[in-house]
C-alpha cells in the first residue's frame, strides 16, 4: 500500500506517523502542502515537489497552515480532487472544512443533539453588544478559523468588550461569541479513531484557558459511557476518520462539547496517557477500507 503524509517534514507528529507505518513495512514520505501543483487536460491531477500525488492510496493531512483565502481554499479544493480520484483522505476534506470552521462545528454538533455552549454570531457590531448582554456579560471571544487557543479571548465587562468589538471591527473580523462556562480551568480531551476512544485526558491549565500549548497539563483519564458515547457521537456528526474532542464538564453532572479537531495534535495526550496514537491511527488506516 502506498501512503504519504501532507504535512511538515521533521515534525513531531509526521515523524511518529513515519515510524508507525514503518514498523508495519511501509514508507511513508511526507509532502507540503503549500507546494501543490495541479493540472487539467494532463497528468499528473496532482503534484507536490514533483511527486504525483494521485498515485497514492492514503494520504495523511497533518497541517493545512495559513495563508490567503485563496490559498486555502485551493489546497482542500485539491483535496477533494484526490478523493475524486479515488485517494482515501484521512482526514476527508469534506470533515477538514467542517472542523476548521467554528461557526459550522457547532451548527452540526446541535443538529445531531449534542450539547453546546450558548453561541451568537454576528457581523455588526451593535449585535454583537446586544449578544454580550444575552448570554450573561461573561462570554469567550473566539476566531472561527484558530486553534490552540490562541487568539480567544475572556470578555466580562461591558467597557471592555466595547473595546474588544471595535477592534475586530475594524479588522472586518466575525463575531464568535461563546457564553463563559465555568470549568474549574479544566476541560476533557477524548480522542476518537474510528468507532473507538483510545485515549482522553482532563487538561489542568492555571487559567481559564486548558490548551496543552497554553501550558496546561494532563492528566490521564478513564471516560466514562456518558463522554464515550458524546465523543463518538459528535465524531459521526463530522464525518471523521478520527478527531479530537473538545468538552466541559457543566453544572449537573452533564458535559458539553466545545470544539472538535480534525487534525487534532497527540503529543500531550501520549505524554499523559502512554497510548502511542500513531500506532493506533496506522493500524486503523491499514485495517480499514480504501
Amino acid at each position: 500500500m502506498k501512503i504519504g503524509i501532507l504535512g511538515q517534514r521533521g515534525g513531531w507528529h509526521v515523524t511518529a506517523l513515519q515510524e508507525a507505518l514503518a514498523r508495519r513495512g511501509i514508507t511513508a514520505p511526507c509532502f507540503p502542502i503549500t507546494r501543490l501543483m495541479a493540472r487539467l487536460s494532463a497528468r499528473p491531477w496532482l503534484a507536490a515537489t514533483g511527486e504525483p500525488l494521485e498515485t497514492y492510496d492514503v494520504l495523511f493531512v497533518r497541517t493545512i497552515p495559513g495563508g490567503s483565502l485563496e490559498q486555502i481554499i485551493f489546497r482542500v479544493d485539491a483535496l477533494h480532487r484526490l478523493e475524486n480520484a479515488g485517494v482515501r483522505i484521512v482526514n476527508s476534506p469534506t470533515t477538514i472544512e467542517r472542523t476548521v470552521d467554528k461557526y459550522y462545528t457547532s451548527t452540526l454538533l446541535e443538529d445531531a443533539g449534542l450539547p453546546t455552549p450558548r453561541t451568537v454570531v454576528t457581523e455588526r457590531f451593535d449585535e454583537a453588544m446586544a449578544a454580550f448582554h444575552e448570554l450573561g456579560g461573561d462570554v469567550v471571544v473566539k476566531p472561527i478559523f484558530g486553534s490552540e487557543g490562541r487568539g480567544i479571548v475572556r470578555v466580562s465587562d461591558p467597557d471592555t468588550a466595547y473595546r474588544v468589538f471595535r477592534a475586530l471591527e475594524l479588522g472586518r473580523y466575525v463575531y464568535y461569541l461563546q457564553e463563559f462556562v465555568p470549568h474549574g480551568c479544566e476541560d476533557i480531551r477524548v480522542f476518537v479513531i474510528g468507532e473507538e476512544v483510545v485515549a482522553a485526558m482532563v487538561r489542568r491549565g492555571e487559567t481559564w484557558k486548558t490548551n496543552v500549548a497554553q501550558g496546561a497539563v494532563g492528566e490521564p483519564l478513564v471516560p466514562d459511557d456518558e463522554l464515550r458515547e458524546m465523543s463518538l457521537r459528535a465524531t459521526r456528526a463530522l464525518g471523521a476518520d478520527y478527531a479530537g474532542v473538545d468538552i466541559l464538564p457543566i453544572g449537573g453532572g452533564g458535559y458539553a462539547v466545545v470544539e472538535i479537531n480534525g487534525i487534532p495534535g497527540w503529543r500531550g495526550l501520549q505524554a499523559a496517557t502512554g497510548v502511542n496514537i500513531a500506532e493506533h491511527l496506522a493500524g486503523f488506516v491499514l485495517s480499514g477500507p480504501i
